[in-house]
């Protein structure tokens, strides 16, 4: 018999303390669950306050592009432009041009002395062959420099095509 009256007893208990985390009761002791309400309204007010805010706000900024002409026309070539060529000939030492005047390579520094001692803009660019060597390209740079050339470009061929 009173193993009878312990398994009841325990079923109470169970039954009791499953009654008791439903909220119908307190047993006085401290409550280890956490009230979210606050947090749920706070989260609801905020989210008011973003869905507000959000269109206010620009989509972007307003810029010109620059737009490429429609009509592609041939411009003039800008004399104060200076392009350095230096065209391969195969095995055999590289020509060198300056606006299509050919030049030995002894008299391309003192050349570009002279163009540059008057000018205020020093810039020059310069355009090499596919097939040759950078180190060649490199010593036209060097007789720039020596020139007292300040800035000096590079003619590729994908500037050349434009792009």
């Amino acid at each position: 018999m009173q193993g009878v009256g312990l398994a009841f007893t325990g079923a109470a208990r169970v039954f009791e303390e499953i009654a008791m985390g439903m909220g119908g009761g307190n047993t006085g002791g401290a409550m280890s669950d956490m009230n979210v309400t606050p947090l749920i309204d706070v989260l609801l007010v905020l989210l008011i306050i973003f869905m507000v805010i959000v269109p206010v706000t620009p989509r972007g900024l307003e810029t010109l592009v620059p737009q490429p002409p429609k009509e592609h026309h041939d411009e003039p070539e800008n004399d104060r432009t200076i392009v350095v060529q230096v065209l391969s000939n195969g095995a055999a030492a590289p020509a060198y041009k300056i606006n299509d005047n050919s030049f030995n390579k002894a008299d391309l520094e003192p050349k570009l002395v002279e163009i540059f001692a008057t000018r205020q803009e020093k810039v020059m660019f310069v355009k090499g062959d596919k097939d040759l060597d950078f180190s060649k390209v490199a010593e036209v740079i060097d007789f720039g420099h020596q020139a007292g050339v300040d800035n000096i470009g590079l003619i590729t061929p994908r500037v050349e095509a434009g792009q």
